[in-house]
């Protein structure tokens, strides 16, 4: 799977750590910075990715900061996506199986390197459930 990655100065040291353990396990990434742990403005560096994915240049995409919250908020502002933040492995699994995320959020300062990892493979091996649920995210993928 082609992923898209990128964070802020304080999701730097999760990209890093993500894109060797996305990479061991065959998935290709883009990373589109920030290249250190010094402080930047954090939409530069986060919004490629939800735009990468909504133009299907990558299949999914991660963003990462200090709680997740501002990058989750600037990757849901793109027309077609749909990015969850996600602070333990069911908050994942739950964005996948019932929303279809195909980008999520994760806040470094909120959750243990492992936990973050076992995000990141609960969110890639959760199927989407479709039914009831594709109409409505058809109808805010249309706004």
């Amino acid at each position: 799977m082609r992923i898209g990655i990128g964070s802020d100065h304080a999701g730097f040291e999760y990209k890093q750590m993500l894109i060797t353990v996305l990479q061991e396990r065959g998935h290709e990434v883009v990373d589109f910075g920030t290249d250190s742990p010094a402080s930047v403005d954090y939409p530069v560096y986060i919004r490629p990715v939800p735009l990468a994915v909504a133009s299907g240049d990558c299949e999914r995409g991660i963003v990462l900061g200090g709680s997740g919250n501002g990058e989750a908020i600037v990757a849901n502002r793109v027309k077609g996506v749909r990015c969850a933040l996600c602070w333990n492995v069911e908050s994942a699994r739950l964005g996948r199986l019932h929303n279809d995320a195909n980008v999520i959020s994760i806040g470094e300062r909120m959750v243990s390197r492992e936990v973050a990892v076992a995000i990141v493979d609960t969110w890639l091996t959760t199927p989407f459930e479709g039914g009831r649920h594709v109409r409505r995210i058809q109808m805010i993928d249309d706004i």
